[in-house]
Order: C-alpha cells, then sequence, then structure tokens
C-alpha cells in the first residue's frame, strides 16, 4: 500500500509525478494549504506539518528528496535512479537534490507575495533579492542543458530521471516569479517535460483550490 499526502502547487507534486511515471498502485490524501496540517493526526505523519508525507510498507517519510530517492530504490526496474555504483550517480545526486535549492528561493517569495497579505508587510528588498537567486538557478540549469554533448535532452545524458522530475517541479513553481523565456534551453527542456503524461497527472485539476492565484508575481516595482 502507498498513500501520499499531497497539497496542489507543493512539492509533493514531485512525489506525485514519481509515482505516475512509476506507473504502481497508490491513493492520494488531498489536504488543503492551511491549519489543518498542523493537526495532531497529520503531525504523527509529518511533524513539521507539511506535505509530502509517504505511508508505504510502514514506513513514513515525509521530506521530497528522500522519498525521491526511497522509491527510485525500491523500483529500480523502470530506471529513474541511479543506484550506487552507476556511472553518473554523483550527477543523479547533485541534481535531485539541487532541486530544494530552487525550491527554497521560491517558498521565500511565495511567503512574500502570497502569505504577506497586506503590503506593508512585504520586503522589497528580499523579493528582489530572491528573485535574482533564482535566476542563478535558472542561469545553473541552462549551463547544464547546453552542455556541447548528445543527447543533452534531460538533466543527464542518460536520459530521463527522477532528477529531471525534481528541478522540473522545482522551476514549474518557481517560474511563478521568474520568467524562464531567457533561458532558452531550460524553457524547451520544460516544454519536453509538460508533455509527459505523468506530468500531466500531477498537475491540479481543472476547479482546484490552488495556492497560487495568477500565473506570474513580479518583483517589488
Amino acid at each position: 500500500m502507498i498513500r501520499l499526502h499531497h497539497c496542489h502547487q507543493t512539492r509533493s507534486m514531485r512525489v506525485l509525478w514519481l509515482l505516475n511515471e512509476l506507473g504502481v498502485d497508490f491513493d492520494v490524501v488531498l489536504h488543503p494549504f492551511d491549519r489543518s496540517l498542523r493537526a495532531p493526526e497529520y503531525l504523527v505523519l509529518n511533524p513539521a506539518g507539511r506535505v509530502p508525507a509517504l505511508e508505504m510498507d510502514g514506513e513514513v517519510l515525509f521530506e521530497s528528496g528522500a522519498i525521491l530517492e526511497f522509491l527510485c530504490e525500491k523500483f529500480p526496474e523502470a530506471g529513474l535512479g541511479r543506484l550506487p555504483g552507476a556511472l553518473d550517480r554523483a550527477e543523479w545526486l547533485t541534481w535531485l537534490h539541487f532541486a530544494e535549492t530552487v525550491s527554497q528561493h521560491s517558498a521565500a517569495l511565495t511567503q512574500q507575495h502570497i502569505v504577506l497579505r497586506e503590503d506593508w508587510m512585504r520586503s522589497p528588498v528580499l523579493m528582489r533579492l530572491e528573485a535574482k537567486r533564482l535566476e542563478k538557478c535558472f542561469a545553473a540549469i541552462e549551463g547544464r542543458l547546453s552542455t556541447p554533448v548528445e543527447n543533452r535532452d534531460h538533466l543527464l545524458t542518460g536520459g530521463f530521471s527522477a532528477a529531471d522530475i525534481a528541478v522540473g517541479q522545482a522551476v514549474y513553481m518557481a517560474r511563478h516569479f521568474v520568467r524562464l523565456e531567457p533561458f532558452e534551453e531550460t524553457a524547451k527542456w520544460m516544454a519536453r517535460l509538460e508533455e509527459r503524461p505523468a506530468f500531466r497527472a500531477s498537475l491540479p485539476p481543472e476547479g482546484a483550490e490552488l495556492l497560487y492565484g495568477r500565473a506570474f508575481y513580479p518583483a517589488w516595482d
């Protein structure tokens, strides 16, 4: 039994995407993005009061990067992980966890633009700084995808992997705050990812309550 605790437009989306890519049977428990995540019964699953939480075979995991590693090791036949000894294991781990670098800057901007309701609460300096940091992250991805090697359609030369899922989901969130168009190779990579049926299956359904009410939030003018 696999059960994912999920909120739309959060880091748990990367776990949902991977589960869809794996083609395994699983259940989703959808939570609103509110204080209900602090309820005692949920804190048993994720003591930080966040998503994701994954229940599987009596185990409970609550860190998205760890969950992706765990699932790739549980289902190695899918080829989405790189097990110890693989030639590109180090690169896989690096890019898998680079997603969290991207996500932390998006989280800071989400706090500024969405959680803080009044303009006087927000910091224009922080908003500009975090947007610039996201641009640096996009530039790092762009540099990787621009490397002149064969088949550079994905982050690893060996092809699509959970690293693309992790970073792709992070970019999906981050582009609410930084335009992707100046990063040509990254934009084309994202377009390829968005064509994947498993990515589409991980998106919020039509009519769902969303965390982001707008497609783009510009830095403070």
